[in-house]
C-alpha cells in the first residue's frame, strides 16, 4: 500500500491507473524514440529545454527542425492512431468498466498536438517574394506578383507605362524614347516629324534619306521643297506660301494677297493720301521739308512697269519694283475706285488715265496698290527721299549711295511707326526727329492703335530691309546706316553732296 499522501490512487481508480499505465508506455516509447532521433541529430550541446506534458514529467530534447521533419510528424500522427485503434479494440475485449472512454482520446490527441506545436515549429508552404521591391515607375506603387513591364531600367505595371504625348498605355512592342520620355511612335512621329505648312503633310525624306525642307528666315514657315516649283501662291507683301486651308485674296493684276495682309491693305489713291501727307511731315519735323507738291498715285502692277521702261534715269530693283519716283512727262493710269470682294477676288476697279506733266525736277510718286498700310508707308518714304535727293540738286549718284539712303529713310519711318522695336541701331540723332517720331506714334494710337498682326509685318518690312542681299539696296542700306549711326544724318548728307559718297 502507497503511502497516505502519494499522488496515484491506486485503489480508489483502478481502472484510470490500469489505462494510464497502458498509455502512458507507449507515449514513453514514442517520446524516448523522438528524443533518441532529437539527439542523433542535435550532437553536444543540441538539447532544447524540458518541456511538461501532461500529468507526467518527462523530459526530452526538441530535435532540430529536418527537411522530413513534416513526414516524420505524418508518421507519428499514424503511430497514435494506429495505437489508439489497438487500444480500443483490446478495450472492447474487456469488461464495460475497463474501457477507454471518449475524454481520454482526446487527451491523447491534445498531447500529440501539442507536441507538434511547441516541439517542432510549423512551416508554411514558401512564398515567393522577390529579393528587391520592385516599384512602379509610373505610380511608384509595388508591383507585387503582377505582369510588369521591364523598360529603361525601371519596371511598370502594364497600364501605367504610358505615352507622354497622348497619355494612353503603351502596348506596342515599337515605341520612341526623347529623353526618358517614351512615346507611341505614331505620337512621337507627329511632335518632332516637322509637317509642310502648305499641304500639311509630312515633309518627305530626300534620296539620302533626310529630311530637307524650306523654311522662311522671318516666319520660320516650314514646306516642302516641291512647293517652290507647283505653282503654290505667294503673298505679294509677306511673302508666305498660300495654305492649303486658308485661301489668299486675288489680285486683278495676277498678285495673291494673304488674309492678315489684307487687314490693313490700302486699295485706291484718295485712302493712300492720309498716309501719304503724314510722311511728308514725318520728312519736315527732320527738316527736310519738300517744297513742291509732288502728285503721288496707287497703280497696278501693268501700269509701273510701262512708267519704268518710260523712265530714262534712275536704278530700278526689277521684277520687285513697288514704288517710281518719275522725273519724265507720261501718262499714267491710276487707280480711282478701289475694287469690291467677290469671293477670293477683289473685282470691280475703277482706273483714270492721268497725264503728267514736268514742272521741277520729280513729276510724280507712284505706288503699287494693294499693299499693307505699313509697306506702303514704307514705299512712299523711299521714293520721297528720291524726290527730295532731286528738288535739292543731289546728282548722278551711283545706286549704292542713293538708294542706301532712300532705305535708311524708310527703316527710320518704320522705326518710328513701332516703338520698342528690336532692329538695326536707331538712325534718329536730332531732337526735331525724336518729337516727329513721337508725333507720328501719338496720332497712330489716337487712331486706336495697331493690331499685333500690323505690328508683325512691321517687324518683317524692317528685317527685308536691314537683310536684302542685292548690291544697292542691301549693301547700300548698310553702309548708309553705319555712316548716318556714326555722324547722324545731316552730316551724312551734306558729305554726300560734296564727294558722292558716304563719310569713312
Amino acid at each position: 500500500m502507497a503511502p497516505p499522501n502519494s499522488g496515484v490512487h491506486h485503489i480508489s481508480n483502478p481502472c484510470i491507473y490500469e489505462r494510464k499505465s497502458r498509455f502512458m508506455k507507449w507515449l514513453g516509447k514514442l517520446f524516448k524514440s523522438g528524443s533518441n532521433r532529437g539527439g542523433a541529430r542535435g550532437g553536444v550541446g543540441g538539447r532544447a529545454h524540458p518541456q511538461l506534458l501532461g500529468e507526467e514529467n518527462m523530459v526530452c530534447s526538441a530535435p532540430a527542425r529536418s527537411l522530413d521533419d513534416r513526414s516524420r510528424a505524418g508518421k507519428e500522427g499514424e503511430e497514435l492512431d494506429h495505437a489508439l485503434a489497438l487500444s480500443t479494440a483490446e478495450d472492447w475485449k474487456r469488461p464495460s468498466g475497463y474501457r477507454w472512454g471518449k475524454k481520454d482520446e482526446d487527451l491523447a490527441r491534445s498531447l500529440q498536438g501539442t507536441l507538434n506545436s511547441s516541439s517542432f515549429p510549423s512551416y508554411d508552404i514558401p512564398q515567393y517574394y522577390p529579393r528587391n521591391c520592385r516599384l512602379c515607375g509610373g505610380c511608384q506603387r509595388d508591383i507585387g506578383f503582377g505582369k510588369y513591364l521591364g523598360c529603361m531600367g525601371e519596371y511598370f505595371h502594364p497600364g501605367c507605362f504610358r505615352c507622354c504625348s497622348c497619355g494612353y498605355p503603351i502596348t506596342e512592342t515599337e515605341f520612341s524614347l526623347s529623353g526618358k520620355d517614351p512615346y507611341h511612335k505614331s505620337c512621337f512621329k507627329e511632335l518632332n516629324h516637322p509637317k509642310c505648312e502648305v499641304c500639311h503633310q509630312f515633309i518627305p525624306t530626300n534620296a539620302s534619306g533626310l529630311i530637307e525642307y524650306r523654311c522662311h528666315p522671318f516666319w520660320s514657315q516650314k514646306y516642302c521643297p516641291s512647293h517652290e516649283h507647283d505653282n503654290t501662291a505667294r503673298c505679294c507683301s509677306c511673302e508666305r506660301l498660300e495654305s492649303w486651308d486658308a485661301r489668299y485674296y486675288s489680285l486683278e493684276d495676277g498678285r495673291r494677297l494673304c488674309l492678315e495682309c489684307m487687314e490693313s491693305a490700302i486699295m485706291d489713291t484718295g485712302d493712300c493720301q492720309p498716309l501719304y501727307h503724314a510722311i511728308r511731315d514725318y520728312y519736315e519735323g527732320m527738316i527736310m521739308k519738300l517744297d513742291q507738291e509732288i502728285p503721288m498715285l496707287l497703280v497696278q502692277r501693268q501700269a509701273l512697269n510701262e512708267a519704268i521702261v518710260g523712265e530714262k534715269n534712275g536704278y530700278h530693283h526689277m521684277p520687285e519694283t513697288r514704288g517710281l519716283c518719275l522725273s519724265e512727262e507720261q501718262t499714267v493710269s491710276s487707280i480711282q475706285k478701289r475694287p469690291k470682294i467677290g469671293g477670293y477676288r477683289l473685282v470691280g476697279m475703277r482706273t483714270e488715265s492721268r497725264k503728267l506733266t514736268r514742272k521741277c525736277e520729280v513729276t510724280a510718286i507712284l505706288v503699287l496698290y494693294g499693299l499693307p498700310r505699313l509697306l506702303t508707308g514704307a514705299i512712299l518714304a523711299h521714293e520721297l527721299m528720291h524726290g527730295w535727293l532731286r528738288l535739292k540738286g543731289y546728282r548722278n549718284l551711283n545706286p549704292e549711295v542713293e538708294e542706301g539712303i532712300c532705305q535708311v529713310l524708310s527703316y527710320m519711318w518704320l522705326e518710328s511707326e513701332l516703338p520698342g522695336s528690336k532692329g538695326m541701331p536707331s538712325t534718329l540723332t536730332s531732337t526735331s526727329a525724336a518729337s516727329s517720331s513721337s508725333s507720328s506714334s501719338s496720332s497712330s494710337s489716337k487712331k486706336g492703335g495697331k493690331s499685333h498682326v500690323e505690328n508683325k509685318l512691321g517687324e518683317f518690312f524692317m528685317h527685308q530691309i536691314a537683310h536684302d542681299a542685292t548690291p544697292a539696296y542691301g549693301e547700300g542700306f548698310r553702309a548708309a546706316n553705319a555712316a548716318v549711326s556714326t555722324y547722324g544724318l545731316r552730316r551724312t548728307l551734306d558729305h554726300i553732296r560734296y564727294t558722292g559718297n558716304f563719310p569713312l
